[in-house]
């Protein structure tokens, strides 16, 4: 009985000495794990593409527009439209954009041709057909900056990725040295190849010097641009 008293006693204290070995592992694994999680929690979530509507337009008069647009807001968000942006042209302040996420795109499509919305833009002052986009953003640089001032540049292209790889090559430090600082691309819903640049204008001068330059011209045609560029120059009300 000695004997196997002896060995018990010897077991539990080998049991304890290896548990309080163990231990300071353990706590440096939970330790690490908790670390990782929390730096998991840190990260900002991937971002996922969405649907954007646009609708372009000149008024008779914004403040007559403004009302009648705003008592129009439930009709539109029936419709699973949420404005993100409302800008008025830099050259000319009754030229008026309009960018509205949507949830449904059927839905914005059946809105933008529904009766409802064409008596409203009647009655607002609309005058001429409006230009409207589907548009799918891929990129979205939505930090907070000075400029209210928006460049919006929409041409066609050959080929998305070759045109992309051009796009890339050229950088934003080179835009950004011409007054354009890169806030987002995105591709038409009906024709990928349509394709949606919208830049915050930091120096107006520079832009505008760029955007009809021959260099840019020249990178567009190397980048398999094949439609004349449609560029949209307006400041951010909303």
């Amino acid at each position: 009985m000695k004997h196997i008293s002896a060995f018990l006693s010897i077991l539990l204290l080998v049991t304890f000495v290896s548990c309080n070995d163990n231990q300071p592992a353990k706590e440096e694994a939970k330790a690490v794990a908790d670390s990782s999680a929390a730096s998991k929690a840190q990260e900002p979530p991937a971002f996922q593409p969405y649907n954007v509507t646009i609708i372009q337009h000149k008024v008779k008069d914004f403040d007559k527009w403004l009302t009648v647009y705003e008592a129009h807001d439930s009709a539109r968000k029936a419709s699973g439209l949420t404005e993100i942006a409302l800008g008025r042209g830099i050259d000319d302040n009754n030229e008026i954009t309009v960018a509205s996420k949507s949830e449904d795109m059927q839905k914005a499509k059946n809105f933008t041709n529904s009766p409802e919305l064409k008596a409203a833009m009647q009655k607002a002052g609309v005058t001429g057909p409006p230009t409207i986009s589907f548009i799918k953003v891929i990129r979205d640089d939505n930090s907070p900056i000075d400029t209210k001032d928006r460049l919006m540049i929409v041409h066609h292209v050959k080929d998305f990725d070759a045109w992309l790889k051009v796009y890339d090559s050229e950088g934003k430090e080179t835009r950004a040295a011409n007054g354009l600082a890169d806030r987002g691309l995105a591709r038409g819903v009906d024709d990928p190849n349509t394709v949606y640049v919208l830049f915050a204008v930091t120096d107006l001068t520079k832009a505008k010097a760029r955007s009809a330059s021959p260099e840019l011209k020249k990178l567009m045609t190397d980048a398999g641009v094949d439609s004349q560029p449609t560029i949209s120059l307006y400041k951010l009300v909303k």
